[in-house]
């Protein structure tokens, strides 16, 4: 499986919990490492975007691909199992929250299937950077990503 994943250049050769451990986010606490990727390289932009102010357009991304091989163990979040205020814009549920803490926290998964929170139907791929798998997972790609313009205007 190929995952996507955008980047500050500075962060562009290395896969890291690090940033999602600094600030929290739906699915991890302040302080639990995760890596968040995106299914498709649209919904890694949409995921980005919905974070970003619209006052200014980046320069200094770059989209990682990430080659995770088909036999890594995957567990899946049924939104359906989820509650119906999951994808709150307003504030995360800590519901969520809880589900991506212990999924670090029980270490027997390496990768987390969730919903997109802003592209219904379809996925985002967390990463547990503690498992023992994680070392058979690598960026096979990291180029430039240009922002179209109209996304700002």
């Amino acid at each position: 499986m190929i995952c996507y994943r955008l980047a500050r250049e500075k962060y562009k050769d290395s896969l890291s919990g690090a940033g999602a451990a600094k600030c929290g986010g739906r699915w991890n606490s302040l302080g639990i490492e995760l890596i968040y990727t995106a299914s498709n390289r649209a919904l890694a932009m949409a995921e980005l975007l919905v974070n970003m102010k619209m006052d200014e357009i980046p320069d200094d991304y770059f989209m990682m691909s990430i080659s995770i091989p088909d036999d890594t163990k995957l567990k899946q979040i049924i939104v359906e199992h989820l509650p119906s205020q999951w994808n709150s814009l307003v504030e995360y549920m800590p519901v969520t929250k809880s589900i991506g803490n212990a999924f670090i926290q029980e270490n027997e998964y390496c990768l987390l299937q969730v919903p997109s929170a802003v592209v219904k139907g379809d996925y985002n791929i967390l990463i547990n950077p503690f498992h023992k798998s994680f070392k058979k997972i690598s960026i096979v790609e990291v180029e430039k990503f240009p922002f179209d313009r109209r996304l700002f205007e």
